[in-house]
């Protein structure tokens, strides 16, 4: 079995693998502040909750944007589950050749998103992750990592809705039953969830009428990539284990 980590901006997601098959997940917090024997804990505590012991373990692959957390969590890593950590990085084998201006500036987790839909799915293909921030990365068939756009996630706008605004609510993200809205909750999630929804078919034609790719296959992902899939048929598959998947290929690319 492998233990796979997707260290994102808000949340850290854990997955174990037993060859190609997901056997459990997890998710934790990314933003609180933890030592290496808290994460080691953690991790036992988590991996026993679905019968899986450490010695189960036999290596590890990180991806990460949050570069504070690595030596707590890493460290954490090697004293209690007992092994080293492979990091999505340079000099890592992925699979996907990236031509953009400048390669290092590009994300881990949008590097190993492109290669579990360039693997899973074929060439070209468009990724996007609805994470904490909204990203869509342009594959084409030749497996090169083309162009990437960055923008915020419904979070990021919801947050920002409520934080400068003071007469405003937080709010739950989630579709209201008409655009039509009739008081502040619902006109606030008809805003958010309907405007997501036509900035993703606006860049999605814009992508393929740009690259010339009109048949272009769209992959989503990540925690509210299902609101907006299921409101659009511009995207094509949702797959809510992409990432994890991306990290358990690019181990098996490493592993000797």
């Amino acid at each position: 079995m492998i233990l796979v980590v997707d260290v994102g901006n808000t949340n850290m997601t854990l997955g174990v693998y037993d060859g190609e098959e997901l056997k459990a997940t997890f998710r934790m917090m990314t933003k609180t502040p933890r030592t290496s024997d808290e994460y080691g804990v953690m991790l036992n505590t988590l991996l026993n909750t679905k019968g899986i012991t450490t010695q189960m373990i036999e290596g590890c692959i990180v991806a990460s944007v949050v570069p504070d957390v690595m030596h707590s969590l890493t460290g954490g890593i090697v004293r209690y589950v007992g092994v080293k950590t492979l990091t999505v990085g340079p000099g890592l084998k992925t699979g996907i050749k990236i031509i953009t201006e400048n390669p290092r500036a590009i994300g881990a987790d949008r590097i190993v998103d492109a290669v579990a839909a360039y693997e899973k799915y074929g060439g070209p293909v468009l990724v996007i992750d609805f994470g904490t921030a909204t990203t869509y990365d342009l594959v084409t068939a030749e497996g090169h990592f083309a162009a990437g756009i960055t923008a915020p996630g419904i979070r990021i706008s919801s947050e920002a809705l409520w934080s400068q605004a003071a007469k405003l609510p937080k709010i739950e993200i989630k579709k209201p039953k008409s655009i039509l809205a009739q008081e502040t909750i619902t006109s606030m999630q008809a805003g958010l969830v309907y405007g997501q929804i036509g900035q993703t078919e606006y860049i999605i034609r814009k992508v393929k009428e740009e690259s010339g790719l009109p048949d272009l296959k769209v992959v989503a992902t990540g925690g509210l990539g299902r609101l907006i899939s299921d409101e659009t048929e511009e995207i094509d598959v949702y797959d809510s284990a992409l990432t994890l998947d991306g990290l358990r290929i690019i181990y098996e690319k490493n592993r000797r």
